[in-house]
């Protein structure tokens, strides 16, 4: 008799979301763990809020509640960068605790490709293989649906850019993309009718090449052809280190290795004991129009860094100013009735504030409050500016009247924090 309840762990990623969700959907009893349950209570979900890195959640007896006597596991989380400590704590204690409270089915959504990878991702997925060997370990090829996130939402990004089309190499590179709601499916059947521990690949029936993918994606949203812009690999490794340095989430030395290796599943072996057959990529593309929000979402994706990274160099310059001008380069202007000592005691200090944020915006060091914090800001230097020095909105430089359109841009950033 199949289980019906079922914890699905990294539940409010984007694999996670669609498989709690298709279990859901099927008349399981899901329980959807995540670091933050907030969305997924909103859309109807019983969740666990549970940090997988806290020493708490690495001892059994912190999932026994969650894991009655026939309950179900299925294990979709996972860190693409992190600490050494972080990647052991979420691919190693945390599940190997879950295991340990579990006595009924269990799944593993794992990743092709991690055999000869040489990331930390690879080597902790790995690890996390070794604690499944008795259970099924599914390891999906490239994974798009109607929504996206991280590296679909990358391709989409690519795919979006105005005059050329970048592929990493020569664009050749193979891939065989699987719906994540197809992939949900195969879940449910692997955990009726548990197939063995493989590892089992799973993707799509269509092999297309990275370069034909791109395409594909373009025309979807609705735009026409552009040339294909082949990066050479040092190149791209390149970007990829840049990336990963200013925390540009999927533009990463992983997603470039992963792009230059390709993504190819063999689903054969494990379709063969399963009834259901997942949809080819141009049926599940074809299937749904694209819409404005989603060429939006595109086209924003790339502008989310650069955003946050040009918000950086305005509160570092300002930080500067404000630590380093001489009082006689801002008093004389400032208009203000305050003593000279508390004009240029509020520079400096001023100067360190800005000079906080600029750096904590280059970290993405907690984006949302940080995102908070300098629309914050801003408003209390109009507001003070404005009541000491009210001359300043008429300056002909627009020393008070360039906060505005500063305003806005940082309500963009803190619109755009939220990725999922």
């Amino acid at each position: 008799m199949a289980a019906s309840k079922v914890l699905v762990l990294g539940a409010d990623g984007f694999i996670g979301r669609h498989i709690a969700f298709a279990l859901r959907a099927a008349g399981w009893d899901v329980t959807a763990q995540a670091r933050r349950t907030g969305r997924l209570q909103a859309m109807g979900s019983h969740t666990l809020e549970a940090d997988l890195a806290n020493p708490a959640c690495h001892e059994p007896a912190f999932w026994q509640p969650h894991l009655p006597s026939g309950a179900a596991l299925v294990n979709a989380a996972g860190l693409l960068t992190g600490s050494e400590t972080d990647f052991a704590a979420v691919h190693r204690a945390a599940p190997l605790a879950a295991l340990a409270a579990l006595d009924g089915p269990a799944i593993l959504i794992s990743a092709m490709g991690i055999d000869a990878a040489t990331t930390p991702f690879a080597f902790w997925r790995r690890e996390t293989e070794a604690l499944f060997a008795a259970h099924t370990i599914l390891r999906p090829g490239l994974v798009l649906a109607d929504t996206s996130y991280g590296g679909s939402s990358l391709l989409r990004a690519f795919a979006s850019l105005p005059c050329r089309l970048p592929v990493v190499g020569q664009g050749d590179q193979l891939f065989n993309p699987i719906h994540a709601a197809d992939l949900a499916d195969i879940v449910i059947d692997c955990l009726l009718d548990p197939p063995g521990a493989g590892p089992w690949g799973i993707g799509g029936p269509e092999t297309l090449s990275q370069a034909e993918l791109a395409q594909a994606l373009r025309g979807w949203l609705g735009l026409e052809p552009v040339p294909i812009l082949r990066l050479p690999l040092p190149l791209a490794r390149a970007l990829g280190r840049v990336g990963e340095a200013l925390r540009m989430g999927p533009v990463s030395a992983t997603a470039v290795a992963q792009l230059q290796a390709g993504v190819l599943a063999d689903p054969a072996p494990l379709l063969s004991r399963l009834s259901r057959r997942p949809r080819p990529f141009t049926g599940f593309l074809a299937a749904r129009p694209a819409g404005t929000q989603d060429l939006w979402q595109a086209r924003l994706y790339l502008a989310k860094p650069l955003i946050r990274l040009v918000l950086a160099v305005l509160w570092i310059a300002s930080a500067a100013l404000g630590l380093l001008l001489s009082p006689q380069d801002f008093l004389p202007r400032s208009g203000t009735l305050l003593p000279e000592t508390a004009s240029i005691a509020l520079a400096r200090l001023g100067g360190l504030a800005d000079l906080a944020l600029g750096l904590a915006l280059l970290r993405d060091w907690r984006p949302r409050f940080i995102a908070r914090t300098q629309i914050a800001l801003v408003l209390t230097y109009t507001a003070g500016l404005t009541l000491l020095a009210p001359a300043l909105w008429l300056d002909p430089f627009g020393a008070l009247l360039k906060n505005l359109p500063i305003l806005a841009l940082m309500i963009v950033h803190l619109i755009l924090v939220e990725e999922r």
